[in-house]
């Protein structure tokens, strides 16, 4: 498969141009599902999940003007027989995978079957994530929460942990678990160059991540062809998010 891990979707020209580039034709001749899953554990999932899926998100995604466009919703699909939906899959120019909990979402990716899936897909087929769609892409990942999770899923490791940032702590709970294996890599997705506060939350937290770390903005994306890996930015970009953090 091609990836294109994002922080928040299509958010400039460049990555759309990076997209436009794996899917090798005009979005609006390629077909693609979207997998909201990720966004359910949260207040308001429902509602996020149905602005993901009407292309109301802040960035393009879902609402990029695809050929078509389905629901790929992977709580599903362990009720309903295989050749439901994996002809879809194995069809489909893009798989879109929306933010939320990359925990829930790695969990749902192995129960759904669809991880088992991945590895066979055609080699024209795009990977396009989001937040946690590109954090679950990775061997193994880690993830901060405000307040104890919501959604299943098998953590690694919790740990209550306190970023020491500009002016004084800020305390969190960080969760390492098992990605899908797609990339060697991690990701720290949301990152603001600008804010110091960001930048010391994202150096410390790659500290305690055993894989090659990238923080990356609203602004950036991961691209990995056939095991090679270029990050897009578009010029205005500080030299910071060019490279990895660890």
């Amino acid at each position: 498969m091609k990836l294109l891990l994002t922080s928040s979707g299509i958010a400039n020209t460049t990555i759309r141009d990076a997209l436009l580039g794996l899917l090798r034709k005009p979005i609006e001749e390629s077909n693609a599902l979207i997998i909201p899953t990720a966004i359910y554990p949260f207040p308001g999932g429902a509602d996020r999940a149905w602005e993901a899926i009407c292309g109301r998100t802040k960035s393009p995604f879902a609402g990029l003007g695809w050929k078509s466009l389905g629901v790929l919703e992977l709580s599903v699909l362990p009720s309903i027989e295989s050749e439901c939906w994996v002809p879809a899959v194995q069809q489909t120019d893009a798989l879109l995978v929306w933010g939320g909990d990359p925990v829930f979402l790695s969990y749902w990716m192995r129960r759904s079957g669809l991880a088992d899936l991945l590895p066979t897909l055609p080699g024209e087929t795009v990977y396009l994530g989001v937040s946690a769609g590109s954090i679950a892409a990775t061997s193994t990942f880690a993830e901060t929460y405000h307040e104890p999770r919501r959604g299943s899923g098998d953590a690694l490791s919790t740990e209550d942990i306190v970023f020491h940032v500009p002016n004084g702590e800020l305390r969190s709970i960080l969760v390492k678990a098992r990605g899908l294996g797609l990339v060697d890599f991690a990701i720290i997705p949301h990152v603001d160059y600008a804010d110091p506060r960001d930048v010391a939350i994202a150096e410390q937290w790659a500290a305690r991540m055993s894989a090659s770390t990238y923080a990356i903005d609203d602004q950036t994306a991961i691209m990995v062809t056939e095991g090679e890996l270029e990050v897009v930015y578009p010029l205005v970009i500080s030299s910071m998010a060019r490279r990895r953090i660890r």
